[in-house]
């Protein structure tokens, strides 16, 4: 049975059971449906106060093939595994996002027998959590050009707000708007970013409550007068009626995977170009309602776990009691040399150059930031025993844990292997660390992240990027942390470099102040916040048949 198949298959909890058994109120759950309902975070964190936080468990990658290397399957088959052995556990995951689902990297609730439910309701549009931020989002872009229309009273020069929809679609990327030729409309230069890269995502995501929403939506910088000095969205008056559309949307999902652990799914800002965690709310309140707390950081620990580290940790005094690095053979191989399309071929000599990259994000875990870490392999069908041998021989040589986990095939039984080691390694000492300083300036930042967890030897910037610094600085955002928006594939700003054997230096090509989330972006090599779809999208796959069941998802 493909993923689909299995979830449709699977009999379901009712949602209030689910929330129950987690010891979540009657009166903390507002239902949508059978199976999942949204929690009221409020009601529970002021009602758990003074409960101790449960462990919390990061689960993250090596650089990843196109297609993923199961980071969210691992994190629902670990959460599984650690129910199996009588824990109380939670899951706190991402939002998938329409633009992968029907793209080329499918949905986002992990596979086989590792899934959270209902599968295609989550993919698709779920509880509306992302439309509300594509309309907020698309609120304020009408705001600002209805101001101009009617005068421009706070004298705009620049828009730097762009529009946003959840979809790819590379067409958007750079458009002109306002060719109407209607009286008084002043046509103007725009552009789309994929709703995951909206900075509305990204606070939502970092938010604490609904006033510290209101707050950050306020400080969103969306353009500059004729002094350069910056305009805000409360300038505008528009914080009010952002908020007002968000109201639901902060309060986080429950869900459940196919074994009945529940999961509070929320937020979904893209890893590569974002901050790619799921909110501080969902992350809190699971750390309150559980005694172990399973989260993801998207794609390779050099940008999902960099920063759920350096911001999303900062920012809600938190620290991970033990890191998961997910690896598979086929990735090592990918990354030794082998092409993608024979990485299921056995190569103990590409798998063998591979491992280096694995030996790099096991070195940034442990000492840059001081963690405990274990590393998974996602076992897949194709992977052999001499390959599966070299991996473990050359982990044991460096005094890292590994489990083979095989949860895609056999759900919570074939992750237990992980749940008992990780149960251990949350009772040693970690020694936390950031990578750089609050008070280091914007390039001893972006410098910290890619010398020390990219292994570059140098930045350099172009002439707006350094501009823009500069402009950030005299502003008096300078202690913000950063936000490097990067390539998944390699350690380096190219997709094509995945071995990393030459020296590189990473390219700052743009720097976008978000005053609203609290962070600065760094923009490097071609990342686009507007993904394109693929020359054969996974949409031509999707369909639904007479009996109204959905296909093709995967």
């Amino acid at each position: 049975m493909n993923d689909i198949e299995i979830a449709r298959n699977t009999k379901l909890e009712n949602i209030d059971k689910i929330a129950y058994n987690i010891g979540i109120e009657k009166d903390e759950i507002e239902q949508y449906g059978k199976y999942k309902a949204k929690v009221d975070n409020t009601k529970i964190r002021n009602r758990l106060e003074s409960n101790k936080d449960g462990k919390l468990i990061l689960v993250t990658s090596i650089n990843p093939t196109p297609l993923g290397e199961g980071i969210t399957t691992m994190s629902i088959g670990l959460a599984d595994g650690l129910s199996k052995l009588g824990k109380k556990t939670m899951l706190a995951l991402r939002e998938p996002s329409l633009g992968p689902v029907f793209g080329i990297k499918g949905g986002a609730t992990g596979g086989g027998y590792s899934q959270v439910a209902p599968m295609e309701e989550i993919n698709l549009h779920f509880t509306g959590d992302i439309h509300a931020i594509t309309s907020a989002n698309n609120l304020l872009s009408a705001i600002i050009d209805n101001h101009i229309y009617y005068g421009n009273e706070l004298e705009f020069e620049k828009v730097t707000w762009k529009r946003c929809l959840d979809l790819n679609d590379r067409q958007l990327r750079k458009v002109n708007t306002g060719l109407s030729g209607e009286s008084k409309i002043v046509p103007r230069e725009d552009g789309f970013d994929i709703s995951v890269a909206s900075e509305i995502m990204a606070i939502l995501c970092l938010s604490e409550d609904l006033k510290d929403l209101k707050r950050r939506i306020g400080n969103i910088i969306v353009g500059y007068n004729k002094q350069k000095n910056p305009i805000t969205a409360k300038d505008l008056k528009a914080d009010g009626s952002l908020t007002v559309l968000l109201k639901d949307a902060l309060k986080p999902n429950l869900v459940q995977t196919l074994e009945h652990t529940p999961a509070l799914i929320h937020g979904g800002p893209f890893a590569n170009i974002a901050h790619g965690c799921n909110s501080i709310i969902a992350t809190k309140t699971a750390m309150k309602l559980a005694n172990y707390t399973v989260t993801e950081a998207g794609f390779g620990s050099d940008l999902g776990a960099e920063k759920f580290l350096d911001i999303k940790c900062r920012k809600a005094k938190i620290k991970p009691n033990a890191v998961v690095i997910v690896a598979t053979v086929r990735a090592l191989k990918y990354h030794g040399g082998q092409p993608k399309e024979e990485v299921t071929i056995e190569n103990l000599s590409a798998l063998q150059k591979g491992i280096k990259n694995l030996n790099k994000h096991i070195d940034n875990i442990k000492n840059e930031f001081g963690l405990n870490v274990i590393v998974a392999i996602n076992k897949f069908e194709t992977d052999t025993e001499k390959e599966i041998n070299l991996l473990k021989s050359e982990i044991e040589k460096i005094g890292v844990d590994l489990s083979l986990v095989e949860s895609y095939a056999k759900g919570s039984e074939g992750a237990t292997d992980l749940a008992s080691k990780i149960i251990t390694l949350c009772e040693k000492e970690e020694n936390f660390k950031f990578v750089y300083e609050e008070n280091d300036n914007i390039k001893e930042k972006i410098g910290k992240v890619t010398t020390k967890v990219y292994g570059a030897d140098n930045v350099e910037y172009s002439k707006e990027a350094e501009e823009e610094i500069e402009k950030i600085q005299k502003l008096g955002y300078g202690k913000l942390p950063v936000c490097i928006a990067k390539t998944q594939y390699s350690f380096s700003d190219d997709p094509k470099n995945l071995e990393c054997n030459e020296p590189f230096i990473i390219h700052v090509n743009e720097i976008q102040l978000k005053a609203g989330a609290e962070f600065i972006v760094a923009l490097t090599g071609k990342v686009m916040t507007m993904p394109g779809l693929p020359k054969i999208p996974a949409a031509e796959k999707i369909d639904i048949d007479e009996d109204g069941n959905i296909v093709g998802i995967f």
